[in-house]
């Protein structure tokens, strides 16, 4: 049975993806002559909106991933504050 994408990270690796090959065109295209490099615009588009939307998939599914390890710590109690101990001062002197 396969698994349908996340949402938290899908929608952010499209839009990511759409931003980034907007932008490449938009500047590949206005490094150009008018009308000169259209298939060059549309080629960094593409190049552009992979290499942003990979990037953003991979922070996004590490950033999901270490709240789900937090979660989990919190939850098997691993992550304990003493109430005894000074929080204020933190340690400082003075």
């Amino acid at each position: 049975m396969r698994r349908l994408p996340n949402p938290w990270v899908a929608v952010p690796v499209l839009l990511s993806g759409l931003t980034g090959g907007a932008v490449g065109y938009i500047v590949t295209d206005a490094s150009c002559g008018p009308g000169s490099c259209t298939v060059a615009a549309v080629i960094a588009a593409i190049v552009t909106g992979l290499a942003i939307a990979a990037g953003v998939g991979v922070v996004a599914v590490l950033a999901l991933r270490s709240l789900d390890e937090h979660r989990v710590h919190r939850d098997r109690m691993i992550l304990v504050v003493d109430p005894e101990e000074d929080h204020e001062t933190d340690g400082a002197v003075g």
